[in-house]
């Protein structure tokens, strides 16, 4: 039976894991920040910010796509402010090649907090491009494609 005591150490003890490995992760250390977050999540098994973390590091080392946007996914569901979680899947999600899904994410995650870095980094990084300016025409017909070259030039856009 754990004591009050031995229950905040073991808390303190799964944050701590956790932070070494999103150290491990923004060094681009999944496998080694899978161990740290798999250790965390052992401690604290319903905790989200550990369950799409540990998302995140199977779906680059062990390819476990499936799997991973479920942890992500669950995790957004027991607490959707979270920004982190959306990062987490927005990342997976990019990982299976699914852009669009990703950008949603990225979104998501920005209308809980405008200004988080790392959701602005790979938003930035995937090349969001601006809405085509008679959204009922595709994008690449010569009248939409012209029109936003223009209207950009003249700062309209």
């Amino acid at each position: 039976m754990k004591t009050r005591r031995n229950e905040k150490e073991s808390l303190k003890e799964a944050e701590e894991k956790y932070r070494r490995g999103r150290k491990a992760v923004k060094r681009g250390k999944t496998l080694e920040a899978l161990s740290f977050f798999e250790k965390a999540l052992h401690i604290e098994p319903e905790n989200p910010k550990f369950q799409s973390s540990v998302g995140l590091c199977i779906a680059y080392e062990r390819g476990k796509i499936k799997e991973a946007i479920s942890l992500c996914e669950k995790a957004i569901q027991t607490d959707p402010q979270i920004v982190e979680n959306y990062y987490n899947l927005g990342k997976v999600y990019i990982k299976a090649k699914l852009k669009i899904k990703a950008i949603e994410a990225y979104r998501k995650g920005l209308a809980i907090d405008n200004k988080n870095p790392e959701i602005i980094e790979e938003l930035q990084s995937l090349g969001i491009r601006k809405k085509p300016v008679i959204p009922s025409l595709p994008r690449k017909i010569f009248l939409n494609k012209y029109l936003g070259l223009i209207l950009s030039r003249l700062g309209l856009r």
